[in-house]
């Protein structure tokens, strides 16, 4: 009798897996009832919770779960170096394991997860989203290209060579203001977006930015170029709005950085998307691609230099892995081009271009 009571919490929890594992199936509901619905005040509520502390408490949290899988792997390793582990502990540490698998899963789930699922901002926008030719990306490329270049003569005219974090973090959350005016789905009331403690490590793994959907606070890794991070701010506080696909969170970014009216936002979008596209280009046109390039104002390039020159002396072993870890966990939240699902933000971008004639 005492082994079936020990099991119920774990089958109600897998009843309650199951049942949101079906419901993600169904689009248009999780649309309505949950990200446009549940989530946001799900949101605000950690934001309000959380937002004001000058660090990241999800940082916190996740440096502590490391340290605890660490002790724990070494215990596992020295019970098993002594033969200590009896029969009858092996099943029990199996149960207490499977009970924490559910809770993260639910919890994840719950707290943000779901919005894998969503419809998402095409849908929002009426954009559609349809193969799109080398033609399309010729002309999107040709208009990034002026679009890098005008930000960045806007940026050496203004002598703005550095903005302190602080102030990025003001940038975004007006740029999100101003696009609110247009589009009011994206309004953010109020901003948790803060430095990643883990930033220096961040270089060597390959990150610029993360979403904590456990604590609602978007991270950015303050550590890599400059030019790179308004870009960053924008696009993890899409996935604080419930934008979870890492195109749509590309795109989103975008739409916000672009409605600022700091030229810094502006050159760090447009340059982070032109590269995309040259990316995209290239299977279908690498004369093009090298074109393109060319055509780049020398301190364009300079920051490419500077970033290829970064990413060089952070390169390791170790972060192929994770990148290939990363890009299943991708692959298993309904995005099937793993890693390379930032990139297209590219057919959005068409979809977009070809809607309102401009981007």
């Amino acid at each position: 009798m005492k082994r079936v009571k020990k099991w119920v919490p774990n089958l109600i929890l897998l009843l309650f897996a199951i049942i949101i594992h079906f419901l993600s199936d169904n689009t248009i509901w999780i649309e309505k009832y949950y990200s446009t619905g549940i989530y946001p005040y799900i949101s605000t509520s950690l934001m309000y919770l959380l937002g004001w502390l000058p660090f990241s408490v999800g940082d916190l949290f996740y440096g502590v779960i490391v340290i605890w899988l660490i002790y724990t792997i070494a215990q596992l390793l020295r019970f098993c170096r002594n033969n200590s582990i009896s029969a009858g502990k092996l099943p029990i540490s199996g149960i207490k394991s499977f009970k924490w698998l559910l809770l993260i899963y639910i919890f994840f789930n719950v707290l943000w997860g779901i919005n894998y699922n969503r419809r998402g901002i095409a849908s929002q926008l009426g954009l559609r989203l349809e193969k799109y030719k080398p033609e399309d990306l010729r002309i999107i490329d040709s208009i990034l290209l002026n679009k890098v270049n005008s930000g960045k003569r806007a940026i050496l005219q203004k002598r703005q060579y550095s903005v302190s974090t602080r102030l990025l973090k003001e940038g975004t959350k007006d740029a999100y203001q101003n696009i609110s005016i247009r589009y009011p789905f994206l309004a953010n009331h109020p901003t948790s977006i803060k430095p990643s403690l883990w930033g220096w490590l961040g270089n060597y793994l390959g990150f610029m930015g993360y979403y904590n959907p456990f604590t609602g606070e978007a991270q950015v890794n303050t550590t890599v170029p400059q030019f790179l991070q308004p870009y960053v701010f924008c696009h993890e506080t899409a996935h604080q709005l419930g934008y979870a696909k890492e195109d749509e969170a590309n795109f989103v970014g975008y739409l916000a950085a672009t409605a600022s009216t700091d030229t810094f936002f502006h050159y760090s979008t447009y340059l982070d998307l032109f590269l995309y596209a040259q990316r995209n280009l290239y299977k279908a046109d690498s004369f093009a691609v090298k074109d393109f390039a060319s055509q780049l104002l020398p301190e364009v390039k300079a920051d490419l230099h500077e970033w290829s020159q970064f990413n060089k002396r952070h390169k390791n072993p170790v972060e192929p892995v994770v990148r290939w870890i990363y890009s299943k966990y991708l692959i298993n939240n309904q995005q099937p081009a793993g890693e390379l699902s930032y990139n297209e933000v590219t057919g959005l971008l068409i979809a977009y271009y070809k809607k309102f004639g401009k981007i």
